[in-house]
């Protein structure tokens, strides 16, 4: 999970896409604070911070050389304050990954609409961003522009060129990669098919079939996987008259989108004051406790594993079936070559009450899985199929209605290679209702409604859960 945070001034003007023509004297944070917006992250569970150095105003929260449209030019600190450098030093202090939003559409800039001009200014302030700050693990950039806005070509090829000259490690986003792509919506949800694979030349910044981007492809010839962005509020920029979603809410994001083999970028936005507020601190913290009390136990830990076969034969502890209780990815379950039937068999020993299954693959292996499904055997001692799921990836995490078995039958039907599985597990989640279990795209419901409502918990209920 990576939080995004959006913020410039907008966040002072009550905007969501600023005209490039408000005064920078608007932008005035005086309390702000960005080793509160780092501790906010990591104590919630994100390793990574993106900020939005330059959104679609132009107005750029470093000082930039290129333009005056910037934090030199407000009131802030006396037009001395840099907010990059503030959240690069917060960040690189906490251990928690820096990247950075740089808008390709600019409002402000003068040279907007001559393509060799802009693009030489864009690649000059990009070139600021990636020199200055340190190690920035990931650069973010969209197609985003308004209707009727001037007409000019973005030289992407060149931009990521520089993006991996100047800094090698980092990941660049787009709406089609080239090293993560968005997922087609800003709704945080990912497919209930979802694949890291997908065919660059089939999609373009701007204009990508969104239900392409969603699912990706199983014969794609590149490796790109999602992110799904979405924001703790309505708009993207902090608006006084906006409340956070609840943290069951932000759980059920959590499922369709790290559970569905993606990254989950969560906008919270910071306040005028420069502080991301009480409130969305709260619903973190509370997300987070929902998280503990669900995943800190994996039911199945002690469980005994066997499987229908086992690569180099049940001596060979290195693809043994019971590496799958262990986690991590680098450990897995391997069957032997050539077989049609890949099967786990699980023993908790005991009886228990699950409604959560977690599925893992060694990504750094490929993405093979196609469709599985999970039995338990019933009381009657005859296999009951609990659900049925698609693509696995780095994670899946599958919903369904509560279930009590001591025997599990994990089956994999269709695979495009020789199946491997690096963990599995299976949870209580008290808090999520299941509206259905006829396969992957399980819903959470309550009285007809997608989510629970946040009036449900309070933050010493989930604390004490």
């Amino acid at each position: 999970m990576a939080l995004f945070l959006h913020f410039g001034p907008n966040t002072f003007t009550d905007s969501e896409w600023g005209t490039g023509r408000a005064d920078p004297r608007v932008f005035n944070p005086t309390r702000l604070n960005a080793s509160q917006w780092v501790h906010a992250a990591k104590s919630a569970g994100f390793n990574r911070v993106i900020l939005t150095a330059k959104h679609h105003d132009g107005f750029c929260l470093w000082p930039s050389e290129y333009t005056d449209y910037s934090v030199k030019s407000s009131e802030w600190k006396n037009g001395t304050g840099d907010v990059v450098a503030e959240l690069a030093l917060a960040a690189k202090e906490a251990g928690v990954d820096l990247g950075l939003y740089l808008s390709p559409w600019d409002r402000h800039e003068p040279s907007y609409g001559k393509t060799l001009e802009y693009n030489e200014f864009y690649m000059a302030q990009m070139a600021e961003l990636l020199t200055r700050y340190g190690e920035i693990k990931e650069v973010w950039l969209d197609g985003a522009k308004g209707e009727g806005e001037k007409d000019m070509e973005y030289f992407f090829d060149s931009w990521f060129s520089l993006i991996h000259q100047l800094q090698p490690r980092a990941v660049i986003f787009s709406d089609v990669g080239p090293d993560t792509r968005w997922i087609g919506d800003e709704a945080g949800v990912a497919g209930s098919t979802c694949w890291s694979l997908f065919n660059r030349s089939d999609a373009k910044i701007g204009g990508t079939d969104p239900r392409y981007s969603q699912g990706g492809d199983p014969h794609g010839h590149d490796w790109v996987p999602a992110e799904c962005d979405v924001s703790i509020r309505r708009g993207w920029f902090w608006h006084a008259s906006e409340a956070p979603k609840s943290a069951v809410e932000l759980l059920d994001l959590y499922y369709k989108s790290v559970g569905r083999n993606c990254l989950l970028l969560l906008n919270v936005p910071p306040n005028s004051s420069g502080l991301i507020s009480a409130e969305d601190i709260q619903v973190l913290q509370e997300f987070s406790d929902l998280r503990k009390s669900i995943f800190s136990y994996n039911l199945a830990e002690n469980a005994l594993v066997s499987a229908s076969s086992t690569r180099g034969g049940i001596s060979s502890s290195q693809f043994d079936p019971h590496n799958v209780m262990k986690e991590g990815i680098y450990t897995y379950w391997a069957p032997e070559e050539n077989q049609s039937d890949w099967t786990l068999l699980i023993n908790l020993q005991e009886p228990v009450s699950f409604n959560v299954l977690q599925v893992q693959e060694p990504i750094h292996m490929g993405q093979r899985i196609i469709k599985f499904h999970l039995d338990i055997l019933n009381e009657e001692g005859t296999w009951k199929k609990v659900i049925n799921g698609t693509t696995v990836g780095y994670q899946r995490l599958l919903q369904f209605p509560t279930v009590k078995s001591q025997q599990l039958r994990f089956v994999i039907d269709k695979s495009r290679a020789e199946p491997l599985i690096s963990h599995s597990g299976i949870y209580m989640d008290k808090f999520s209702i299941v509206s259905s279990m006829s396969d992957s795209t399980s819903q959470t419901s309550l009285n007809g409604s997608h989510i629970l409502q946040k009036s449900m918990f309070n933050h010493s209920e989930i604390a004490a859960i």
